[in-house]
């Protein structure tokens, strides 16, 4: 299951997955040994595997607690596991399901470690120790041939720098009534030189899973806009369970025609937040905090969506 689900997955050098994710899964894809990744793989490359594989099934979860799948009690959640189970699902899967939700904080994910820890088909087995040989303890052989052609390629690098255009020009004598012109001649020679050199401030690239760039487009012309949008709760308050989401300001960071990918704007810090560095500039009345976690909010009407503002390229690398 975890080949046929990298196979799925268009890794070539165009792509827009990270390098810390993609590098990693091209390799299973060429190598084929999932232990040896299991092992060695950076966490957000197994994060991203592991939410590949488990999408389709917890989408079936999801719909067999019905009612019950935003908080579901651990009967509910096994009964639910067995429902999908029964319809043709894998013990692979199940699994990937369960540690999916354990490892994005689920509400039930209590629930699912008790279910990986009683069920005998969950158990997963051992991995090998990873033995790393290390490159400190024998010092790496070069090719003869390699040196001979990197001392050449430095000869010519320093003749290339030696070259005439190194060379002082003679300097020019001074001529009587003229000295002002070159003067401000090259004032403006300058000023021109350092329009040139001036480096154009780009967004960084934020980092998202393959699923995530399947369904969003984090160059949409939307992203970096500040919007208010209803955004569900974590978890459901049993003082009040019809209340399930609240309208908050948050920032796009990825779309598509008609869904949005967000981090919402809170009054209030937690561990997951961060301080959201222009709340002033943008009209906010007192210091906000942008969460970590992103949210997918689909069958939104992007085109009405109410805006509050946009980050500027400097001020989405400063608070990324």
């Amino acid at each position: 299951i975890v080949l046929q689900a990298v196979d799925s997955l268009d890794l070539r050098g165009g792509g827009r997955v990270s390098a810390v994710i993609g590098v990693p899964l091209r390799n299973l894809q060429q190598r084929r040994d999932v232990v040896n990744f299991a092992q060695i793989a950076p966490v957000a490359a197994l994060r991203a595997l592991l939410e590949l594989i488990a999408m389709v099934p917890l989408e079936k979860v999801i719909e067999a607690l019905g009612e019950w799948s935003e908080n579901p009690t651990f009967d509910q959640l096994s009964a639910a596991v067995d429902q999908v189970l029964a319809a043709g699902a894998s013990n692979d899967e199940a699994v990937a399901v369960l540690a999916f939700a354990i490892v994005e904080g689920f509400p039930a994910a209590g629930h699912c470690r008790r279910l990986l820890a009683e069920r005998e088909q969950f158990e997963l087995p051992d991995l090998p120790e990873a033995t790393v040989a290390s490159s400190l303890l024998s010092p790496k052989q070069t090719d003869p041939r390699i040196r001979e052609q990197r001392r050449v390629r430095r000869e010519e690098e320093k003749q290339r720098k030696k070259g005439p255009s190194s060379a002082r020009p003679p300097r020019p004598g001074k001529t009587k009534g003229t000295e002002e012109a070159p003067r401000i001649s090259a004032r403006a020679d300058a000023a021109q030189s350092n329009v040139k050199n001036t480096p154009v401030q780009r967004r960084r690239t934020m980092v998202f899973t393959p699923v995530e760039l399947e369904r969003f487009d984090p160059a949409h012309a939307l992203v970096g806009t500040i919007v208010l949008v209803e955004v569900p709760f974590d978890a459901v308050d049993p003082d009040l369970p019809e209340v399930q989401s609240k309208e908050r300001p948050a920032l796009i960071v990825a779309a598509s025609p008609d869904a949005i990918l967000i981090r919402a704007i809170y009054s209030n810090p937690s561990p997951t937040r961060s301080t959201f560095q222009s709340w002033r500039r943008h009209g906010f009345d007192h210091p906000s905090y942008i969460d970590d976690v992103r949210i997918a909010l689909l069958g939104v009407p992007v085109e009405s969506l109410k805006r509050l503002g946009r980050l500027s390229d400097q001020e989405w690398n400063a608070q990324f």
